[in-house]
């Protein structure tokens, strides 16, 4: 395993598509598609944006084989695997390697609370367990939990462990892991909205939620920014912002699933709890999307 996997760029957490119930394979492989196609850098199955929550474990599994066998090979699948269960972690992360996954995305485990010591060693045991490379998923907003630069120093001296997708909205922790990590850890933002300033901070890319509806101007924004054009990432930015925001007036993926069932892609389906977009902000998400160009009302 390389301590410098090919985790960079515009990687999209992919949502999930259903009908009638059930995990629509055939729309998200011609997703899939669309995106690579459309010069996305890599892809990110069964996470939060893919409502991991509300799969079963074998549709969890169906996912991210399905997401393996669509890229075939032709940009990274670092699959969601995490879980408040170190034992199902360590199960799905086993599973995701075994289908061909490039990587694991795992998210600091929720609800429970652990100390520090807890997460490391809930890491280490993942870690321990697989022998592709490992993303902490550190989002202090949904899981309560913040993962620590010195923790996250601790785990990069694991073999398997590379880097963060960082979504705390702290843009001083991009510096601060640069500085005790070094600049071959991979920080990768988490909130699409910090994305540029993550970059320039020496970010390495972004797991994305906005690049599910708009890949190619996503994809392109990273390329700027890996070239250090800031000033063509910024105003590629300056198109996406207002999406970035719209995106999220409701808990997420009601307003990706929203544009993109705009876009003629996917049907409009979440699975409870979780609701379909309310008409309120249907007309600010199809004016973001105008506003970025990809989506010209009639």
């Amino acid at each position: 395993m390389t301590k410098n996997p090919a985790f960079r760029g515009s990687i999209t957490a992919l949502v999930t598509p259903f009908k009638d119930g059930k995990f629509d394979e055939a729309t998200f492989r011609a997703l899939i598609d669309w995106q690579i196609e459309s010069g996305t850098h890599g892809v990110s199955p069964a996470g939060t944006t893919g409502e991991s929550p509300t799969l079963s474990h074998a549709e969890h599994r169906d996912v991210i084989a399905a997401c393996v066998k669509e890229a075939a090979g032709r940009v990274p699948v670092i699959a969601g695997a995490g879980s408040n269960n170190t034992r199902e972690a360590i199960e799905l992360s086993r599973y995701a390697e075994s289908v061909g996954a490039d990587g694991l995305l795992i998210v600091a485990p929720y609800y429970n609370k652990p100390s520090q010591e807890g997460l490391y060693l809930h890491y280490k045991a993942i870690n321990d367990a697989v022998g592709i490379p490992i993303i902490v998923y550190n989002i202090p907003p949904r899981s309560v939990v913040d993962v620590s630069v010195d923790t996250l120093k601790r785990l990069y001296e694991l073999p398997n462990i590379v880097g963060v997708k960082d979504a705390t909205g702290n843009l001083a922790r991009t510096a601060q892991q640069r500085q005790a990590l070094g600049p071959d850890f991979i920080q990768l933002s988490g909130e699409d909205l910090t994305a540029v300033a993550v970059m320039a901070l020496g970010g390495h890319g972004c797991i994305s939620v906005t690049s599910n509806i708009a890949p190619k101007l996503c994809a392109e924004m990273q390329e700027a920014c890996l070239s250090g054009d800031f000033a063509r990432a910024l105003k590629i930015n300056d198109r996406l912002s207002p999406l970035h925001q719209a995106l999220f007036l409701e808990p997420n993926p009601a307003g990706p699933k929203y544009a993109l069932a705009a876009l003629g892609k996917i049907t409009e389906e979440l699975r409870q709890p979780m609701l379909k977009a309310s008409a309120h902000i249907h007309a600010p998400i199809r004016a973001a999307l105008a506003h970025a160009g990809v989506l010209v009302d009639a």
